[in-house]
């Protein structure tokens, strides 16, 4: 069977089939159509490459001992006198233009928002009404986003800081996805998933037996699943691109590493286990495309403006992006996400609710990374991911937005946008390093 065969014996057309599903229309769309989020776009938006992240939240779950194998692993953070002035803006929603007019605005806002009863409070109430406020905006996310204003924040240029392998392995490493499958996915605990060195067997069955168990599931659960194996996948494929290959002089050479590459996805080496891994990762990208396509009216509204402080780029910044996400409308097999919670009113809210909640702790689960490039990375595609979802599932919220005003129903933060766009590059540059490998392979035959 072609699935057992090796990558090096693949030709063309049964590469489309093992991966592709036999989907000719997605290979095309991906083969043919530019991807807007790669490193070009990047460098031309400030607004894209700046974020401010918190890498010191303990880890919720454990006493986390790992540390980096090479210095590679260490997050250069940026300079604040580097940071544009609209991105230091203390407000996470400050790229929106009236939270950049004048002060007098600003004031009389404020005024309206507080007014009188407001001043009857107690510093100890307001704070209540703040904490209720913020607990009621967190209701819709799908991921647990960082705190801007903490003391340990700090700003990173993600172009300093690229995401690659940086030696970072082992139990540490094992810990943290063993965590997100086996207890955040869905399972119990007596169905072991493939190639789990836990399993007894380790899976001789080839995995059989668990998605015997996951065709069983519901839609939404078996997605959930697909979405954490496309993430894992596609994480996996960036350390495989950028690999320390050699160091000489002290100075690193980065580069694709073939043989990591089979070990993760050799139909052979993981008994299979590797083409479902791509496929999941096409999915997640189908996934991802959608949100940008269904958000799209919010960013078309003139009060967005993608505000960093320099006027001529962050009209540029905005019109590029306009671009893109009318290319992706025109996307002719995008995701149908009406499908899902569409049962029964109570089951489907309490389903989504559970659904949201093992994400969130999923993104939780990203302070536990040892490493902290690796947990840069990690943190901003679960943000990105869980962003996504939002989305999704607020279309009622978007349909309605105003066009001059910001939205009480449906909002996005600084720190949002720029884990969407930047989550969906990475799916993009994954793609175009799988068909990088594809040619490697079959040069070396």
């Amino acid at each position: 069977m072609v699935k057992y065969a090796s990558f090096l014996q693949l030709n063309l057309l049964q590469w489309r089939k093992l991966v592709f599903c036999q989907r000719p229309a997605l290979l095309y769309w991906i083969c043919h159509t530019p991807h807007p989020f790669m490193p070009p776009f990047w460098i031309a938006s400030l607004f894209l490459h700046s974020c401010k992240v918190n890498l010191k939240r303990p880890c919720p779950f454990w006493a986390e001992d790992g540390h980096c194998s090479i210095k590679d692993c260490h997050v250069e953070p940026c300079p604040e006198s580097k940071i544009p002035v609209g991105i230091k803006a203390g407000h996470s929603n400050k790229y929106l233009k009236v939270a950049n007019s004048t002060k007098e605005l600003e004031d009389c806002e404020q005024a309206n928002k507080l007014g009188a009863i407001n001043s009857t409070l107690s510093n100890q109430s307001k704070e209540a009404f703040i904490d209720w406020a913020r607990y009621d905006d967190s209701q819709d996310h799908f991921c647990e986003l960082d705190d801007e204003r903490s003391p340990a924040a700090q700003y990173v240029d993600l172009l300093l800081n690229p995401e690659r392998y940086t030696g970072y392995k082992g139990s540490s490493a094992w810990r943290v996805w063993n965590s997100i499958y086996e207890e955040n996915c869905f399972k119990p605990r007596s169905v072991y998933r493939p190639l789990n060195p836990l399993a007894p067997g380790r899976g001789e069955d080839n995995g059989e037996s668990f998605y015997t168990w996951l065709e069983g599931l519901c839609l939404e659960k078996r997605v959930f699943y697909k979405l954490i194996s496309g993430l894992h996948a596609s994480i996996n494929l960036h350390l495989c691109a950028n690999y320390l290959l050699e160091e000489t002089w002290g100075k690193p050479s980065w580069g694709p590493n073939i043989k990591e590459f089979k070990r993760r996805f050799d139909p052979v080496e993981t008994k299979g286990e590797g083409p479902r891994r791509l496929r999941n990762l096409y999915f997640l990208y189908l996934i991802e495309l959608r949100a940008l396509s269904k958000v799209a009216p919010y960013f078309e509204r003139a009060i967005v403006d993608l505000y960093t402080g320099n006027v001529e780029e962050d009209t540029n910044t905005k019109t590029l992006l306009l671009s893109i996400f009318q290319d992706t409308k025109s996307f002719p097999m995008h995701f149908d996400e009406k499908s899902m919670f569409a049962g029964d009113k109570k089951g489907a809210k309490s389903l989504k609710e559970e659904f949201r909640l093992h994400f969130k702790n999923i993104s939780r689960i990203m302070d536990c990374v040892g490493c902290d490039k690796c947990r840069l990375w990690g943190k901003l595609q679960t943000q990105g991911l869980g962003t996504a979802l939002k989305i999704l599932f607020s279309e009622k919220e978007i349909q309605k937005l105003p066009e001059n005003s910001p939205s009480k129903g449906f909002q996005l933060t600084r720190q949002e946008i720029v884990a969407l766009l930047n989550a969906f590059g990475r799916l993009s540059t994954s793609i175009r390093e799988l068909q990088n490998f594809k040619v490697l392979l079959q040069h070396i035959r």
